[in-house]
């Protein structure tokens, strides 16, 4: 019972460290973030986190790890909860701008800014970072092949034609909002609902309460 109630502690206390290191990382950069900072920035001793993590790098990369898993929580599984199809499509897009809008984190998207920072930058960061980037808009591309195969949209569509429209009104949402303000948030809900009512079969499934 010691033992495990330690390692729940060692838990808890690993993951409160990586939710503070997920905010800085949106703020300073993920490259900005280190053990030394992390530690000030916490009121506890270097010396502590490196039981956790033995370098930059291995943090980094846990953090990478940790705002995957808040993406999961936050937009991904409550988007599935809507019937499959269009209406689950939309639902992605509608809980990802849900989640910028809450202002979770300074810069709004871990990904979006880590991506942009490391994109001209070969290693193991980036390596991970693309192997994000390429699960997402897997995902994406799937939820729209679903939706074709539903009967929802025309079949002749192009689901990854389409999945790289839904990223590319995201991706410019969030990244215009701190000029524009919450603007850029309805005109990306605004583009892509009309866009998808132009191609489905049944216009009253994306019909607004």
């Amino acid at each position: 019972m010691t033992i495990d109630g330690r390692l729940a502690r060692g838990e808890r206390t690993r993951t409160a460290v990586l939710d503070s290191a997920l905010v800085l990382a949106t703020s300073e950069g993920l490259d900005g973030l280190s053990l030394s900072q992390l530690a000030l920035a916490l009121g506890i001793s270097k010396a502590g986190l490196f039981a956790h993590w033995r370098s930059k790098e291995s943090l980094q990369l846990a953090v990478i790890e940790h705002a995957r898993a808040q993406w999961v929580d936050e937009v991904i599984k409550p988007a599935l909860r809507a019937p499959r199809g269009v209406r689950r499509l939309w639902a992605v897009h509608d809980r990802r701008l849900a989640f910028y809008e809450g202002e979770r984190l300074p810069g709004r998207c871990f990904f979006a800014n880590a991506n942009f920072e490391f994109n001209a930058r070969p290693g193991a960061i980036r390596d991970r970072l693309e192997v994000q980037c390429r699960d997402w808009m897997t995902f994406l591309t799937g939820l729209c092949t679903e939706a074709v195969e539903a009967g929802d949209l025309r079949p002749v569509l192009d689901p990854a034609a389409l999945a790289y429209e839904v990223e590319a009104l995201g991706v410019c949402a969030v990244m215009q909002a701190p000029v524009l303000g919450p603007a850029t948030f309805r005109h990306a809900r605004r583009a892509l609902l009309d866009h998808l009512r132009a191609l489905v079969t049944d216009p009253t499934l994306l019909e607004q309460p």
